[in-house]
């Protein structure tokens, strides 16, 4: 999910009339439809009761409102601190973010950035996304894009950006673990997945939400490999080697979305939070 189908969610939560939110979000009805459509597809459940003659918001719907209403504001407020003395600042700021965050999330924030700070020269570094709050408390790096983590060391602050829910991924090509699933017909339940080969991330909080929904679903997974990022989990699961458990941010953006599928089976109730960790330096110099 983004920010503008955050705002049209709340438009039509509001007017309860596709075309009228269209002309106010520049989008067309039926635009607005997929949008809605995008968003309960992700959360799993439907958001507005909706027939030809009228729509309104579910239990659910009402639920999300206030989570989509909060991101919304978390959002504005981060632009609006990152503004203050836009005038005077300039320099460098070391950014640090994986692969996958610096075009999917980024990509909200850089344009907007560039504007207002035109002089200050962002160096961007990639690497595993679990490695930004040790680097930015270290001083290597000025901010970052990361998961919120359970303690956050008091040198830093951390502004919530979106959630993503953790999906479960198979591969979808002839290989020994599509035979195994095969084999027990189809159904991914507890038992079956204790025997399929899991690739896991190496640590960070995904991987303790992992270990969560493990104990969660009594499951003593069989561990084939451990590895350094989202991005590599869904390049082995796609080789046939495993399956695993990915934020959903990860899979929209993936090249290799025809090598894996999704299983809906045994569900991960567990969102990861992304947002913006910021060091004592950025802190102090942005007056935040």
């Amino acid at each position: 999910m983004n920010l503008k189908e955050l705002q049209t969610f709340i438009h039509l939560s509001q007017s309860l009339h596709f075309g009228r939110t269209g002309d106010a979000m520049h989008l067309s009805a039926s635009a607005v439809s997929r949008s809605v459509m995008r968003l309960e597809e992700q959360v799993g459940v439907s958001l507005f009761e909706r027939d030809n003659r009228r729509v309104q918001l579910t239990a659910a719907g009402r639920e999300f409102l206030r989570y989509a209403e909060q991101a919304v504001v978390n959002w504005q407020s981060i632009i609006q601190r990152l503004h203050v003395h836009s005038e005077a600042l300039q320099g460098e700021l070391g950014l640090f973010c994986s692969v996958t965050a610096s075009y999917s999330v980024l990509s909200n924030i850089l344009e907007v950035f560039r504007q207002r700070y035109p002089a200050i020269e962002l160096k961007l570094h990639t690497g595993d996304q679990a490695d930004a709050i040790e680097r930015i408390a270290e001083g290597g790096e000025d901010l970052g894009i990361t998961a919120k983590p359970k303690q956050l060391s008091p040198r830093l602050q951390y502004q919530e950006l979106t959630r993503s829910p953790l999906r479960l991924l198979v591969p979808n090509i002839p290989c020994a673990v599509n035979e195994q699933i095969a084999a027990a017909g189809e159904v991914l339940s507890p038992q079956i997945l204790a025997t399929l080969p899991f690739i896991l991330p190496e640590r960070g909080v995904a991987r303790t939400l992992i270990e969560q929904w493990f104990r969660q679903m009594q499951i003593k997974p069989s561990v084939y490999a451990q590895v350094s990022g989202h991005e590599a989990i869904v390049s082995t699961v796609a080789l046939g080697l495993g399956i695993g458990v990915v934020p959903e941010l990860v899979l929209a953006t993936s090249f290799l979305r025809e090598w894996w599928s999704c299983s809906n089976d045994c569900p991960i109730r567990w969102s990861k939070r992304f947002g913006i960790a910021l060091g004592h330096r950025t802190v102090s110099a942005f007056n935040l």
